[in-house]
């Protein structure tokens, strides 16, 4: 399986669409946030999967069990390969919305966002560091009967080692040189992986190069060693 999916943050249709055809044969899916959602709906998304892109819907659902378990279901017909909840909604949530989910769908809780740091953490009342907050939720939604977390490269590790079958989604990545932008926990995409990471998240050093396939392809060189003659045209 090609780890490596591409985040289409932008409330374009046809930027993402465009980005979709540049990408489609080098990344392994596409990443469909909230700015794409509120802008372009499941219609936006469908036309996205039609591409033949598996499709991660990254909509952080955190409401009532009720509530979140019935968005889950609406959701369904899009058939998205993985799904993300709030692990801070709670088990009762996270049960919810797994069992509301398509068995081909993995449900995953966002734990620690990459944009947050132990100061942030604490200005929000959590005493705990980054790593420990991360592991204290991995565990609920291991319990809780996920199929796995969302958390930054430098957390991956240690769930791993609680959860060695869990499924972990690793976004804020940036190749070597790479600006951070708004992220704080950032690792490489060699890094993420040989932490334990199943996937990684890219965005803007794809989206946002003069040639994105061009740099897809220089980031599928340094993580799944392709060169010149293995590299998908």
């Amino acid at each position: 399986m090609n780890p490596i999916f591409v985040a289409l943050d932008t409330p374009s249709l046809e930027r993402a669409l465009a980005l979709c055809e540049q990408v489609r044969g080098l990344a392994g899916g596409v990443k469909l946030g909230l700015e794409f959602f509120c802008s372009s709906g499941p219609a936006g998304a469908a036309r996205i999967q039609a591409l033949g892109l598996p499709v991660f819907l990254d909509l952080k659902l955190h409401d009532i069990p009720n509530t979140v378990a019935k968005a889950v279901e609406a959701l369904a017909p899009l058939e998205p390969v993985v799904l993300t909840v709030h692990a801070a909604g709670g088990r009762a949530m996270l049960e919810a919305a797994k069992h509301a989910a398509p068995p081909t769908t993995k449900v995953v809780a966002v734990t620690v966002l990459t944009s947050l740091d132990s100061d942030d953490l604490q200005s929000i009342g959590v005493a705990s560091r980054a790593e420990e907050q991360v592991g204290r939720l991995a565990e609920l939604a291991r319990v809780a009967g996920l199929d796995g977390i969302v958390c930054s490269g430098a957390e991956v590790r240690a769930a791993q080692a609680t959860w060695p079958d869990g499924f972990f989604v690793v976004p804020g990545v940036r190749p070597q040189g790479s600006g951070s932008g708004d992220q704080k926990r950032v690792v490489t995409p060699l890094g993420a992986l040989e932490a334990g990471a199943s996937i990684l998240v890219v965005g803007r050093p794809v989206t946002a190069a003069e040639d994105p396939a061009t740099a897809l392809r220089d980031i599928g060189a340094s993580v799944l060693g392709w060169t010149k003659a293995t590299a998908p045209a």
